[in-house]
Order: C-alpha cells, then sequence, then structure tokens
C-alpha cells in the first residue's frame, strides 16, 4: 500500500482484532465509533491483550507492545479517522442497512486511491456496494474470529470491483501476516461459511438422530479431522490418502456418494437437538461471562501455539 496509514470503522471484537494486526504490520491505525466511553474502553482493552501476549511470547510483530499501542489512536469523527488513509476497513454490526449508511458516508469524503473493506461474513458486496460512486474500490475481506489469532481472510469482490482493488487489498494483507484467499465471485456465506455449516448440518443431524454425543462429535473433529486440517485441506487430504486425487476418486466415489446420499434434510437447528446440545455444551462450559471468556482465552492460546507450530513447520 502507498501509505502506512489504515482506518478501522468500529471498535468492537473485530474492530480491535484488526486494529491489533494493522499496528502489529508496523501501520498507524486510527479506530472510530461514535461513542468516546467506547473507545477509550476498546483502547484498554487493546492495552490489556498486547501487554498480556507480550508477556507469554506471543506478540505479533517486529515491534513491541508500547511502540504498537502508540500507532493506535482513537477517533468519534468519522471524516477526520479516514483522512490520510488507503484503507478502511469496516467492522460494524452484521446489519445490512448500518453497513450500507457507514459506507454511503464513507462514499462521499474518500478520493479515488482508497480501498473501502468491509468485515462482513455474510452479507453479498452486491447488496453492500452497488450504487456507491467508488464501487471499483470496494470489496470484502471477512476475517475469521478472531482474527488476531486465524489468519485466514477471504477477499470476496463486487462485480464492478477493480483487479487493481483486489490486488491491493491481497498485498496489504500478505504484508501484516495475514492468509488472504481471492474468491472469484461472490456467493452466500462466501467459502469458510459454507465449509462450516456443511460440517455443522451434519453434526446437528447426527446428534438429532442419536448417533452419537454431543461432546463425542466435538472430539470426532478435535482430536479427528482437524487435526490434519490444521495444516492440509480436504482437497490436498484425498490426495495425500491415495495415489493422487484420481486414484481417490476411484477408491471412494462410489462410497462418497452411497453416504451423501443418504444425508437429511437442513435442519431446523431448533427443538430437542438444541436443547440437548445446549446441555451438553453448558455442562462443558457454563454460560455465564467468566467461564465463556476463561475459555475463549485459552482457546486463543491454543490458536497462538497452533501458529507458531506451524509457522515452524513450514520454514522447515
Amino acid at each position: 500500500m502507498e501509505s502506512s496509514q489504515v482506518a478501522v470503522i468500529g471498535s468492537g471484537l473485530i474492530g480491535r482484532s484488526w486494529a491489533m494486526v494493522f499496528a502489529a504490520g508496523g501501520f498507524k491505525v486510527k479506530l472510530y465509533d461514535i461513542a468516546q466511553q467506547q473507545l477509550t474502553g476498546a483502547l484498554e482493552n487493546i492495552r490489556k491483550q498486547m501487554k498480556e501476549l507480550e508477556e507469554s511470547g506471543f506478540l505479533k510483530g517486529s515491534l513491541n507492545a508500547e511502540k504498537q499501542l502508540a500507532l493506535i489512536s482513537i477517533c468519534t469523527d468519522l471524516k477526520a479517522a479516514v483522512e490520510g488513509a488507503t484503507f478502511i476497513q469496516e467492522c460494524t454490526p452484521e446489519n445490512l442497512e448500518l453497513k450500507k449508511k457507514i459506507f454511503a458516508q464513507l462514499d462521499l469524503i474518500v478520493g479515488d486511491n482508497v480501498v473501502l473493506s468491509s468485515s462482513t461474513s455474510c452479507l453479498l458486496p452486491s447488496k453492500l456496494f452497488t450504487g456507491l460512486k467508488h464501487v471499483k474500490q470496494c470489496i470484502v475481506s471477512h476475517p475469521v474470529n478472531p482474527p488476531y489469532f486465524v489468519p485466514l481472510v477471504e477477499i470476496v469482490p463486487h462485480p464492478e470491483t477493480d483487479p487493481s482493488t483486489i490486488e491491493r487489498t491481497y498485498a496489504l494483507m500478505k504484508k501484516i501476516g495475514q492468509s488472504p484467499v481471492k474468491l472469484n465471485r461472490e456467493i452466500e456465506g462466501f467459502v469458510l461459511n459454507r465449509l462450516q455449516y456443511a460440517v455443522i448440518s451434519e453434526a446437528w443431524r447426527l446428534v438429532g438422530e442419536g448417533v452419537i454425543s454431543p461432546t463425542d462429535l466435538d472430539l470426532v473433529m478435535s482430536d479427528g479431522l482437524g487435526m490434519r486440517y490444521a495444516f492440509i485441506g480436504p482437497l490436498e487430504t484425498m490426495h495425500l490418502n491415495a495415489e493422487g486425487i484420481s486414484n481417490y476418486c476411484e477408491r471412494y466415489r462410489e462410497g462418497m456418494k452411497l453416504v451423501l446420499n443418504t444425508f437429511g434434510p437442513v435442519p431446523e437447528f431448533s427443538g430437542e437437538t438444541e436443547q440437548k446440545i445446549s446441555q451438553a455444551m453448558s455442562e462443558k462450559i457454563p454460560v455465564v461471562p467468566k467461564h465463556l471468556n476463561a475459555r475463549r482465552e485459552w482457546r486463543d492460546e491454543c490458536l497462538t501455539g497452533l501458529a507458531k507450530l506451524k509457522k515452524q513447520m513450514s520454514s522447515n
């Protein structure tokens, strides 16, 4: 990117995480929100996280925590927040009308050299950006929650997005240590959530039909599929589990089709199965902030450790 300054619109969980990722990459960050109190709390939260990460040796980037914190400033004026930035990452709540309102405001105040990017996880670019004067500069950069610990970013273009916008966004994400992937066109749920929902849907059916308990179902993923999916994807798994893809299909295509044809309809995600899964998860992790937050912190520590291991393995 031509400038080392970015703007993050929205200081919730995703916005704070993005601010930390950009600061770790050495970028000046202006964090915007409508309420000063919200921003003050967000900055304190970022400070606390960075200090803890530094103490545990998991802080990203080459700068220490104080230097990274010095790169982040807060702002309640939208025009002032985006001034000087050539990349703007929107992180407001997942509400179409709210996001359209934000982008309409940005459309009036940005120049022709800024990338307007949304963190949306499910809203199509054509619904967000159509009609904007700067539509060619608009793109979705969908992170995985939490972005600081999980590097994947799905780059999803609007049908009118200029190819240079895609390339600039991809290059920036690589520069700040994320793992960007380019979608050639928009599709409901993008790619990550389509894969995730397919797994959730079958997991729900298997529990609902009494095939397996909720806790054992999760174990199938965490101590089974997830072990190899942390390093290689389903297509490479197929390739390695036989003598290449063609050999895998020759061996297993009929079996796969037979099993897939037994899959049931899309679940309602309610009723008895919801209660059964909720009870099992609540027994494991009580639905109170203290326990949920402790488990999230443990998850993030695991993700950070895994990220270090993956980096080490890729350099071997």
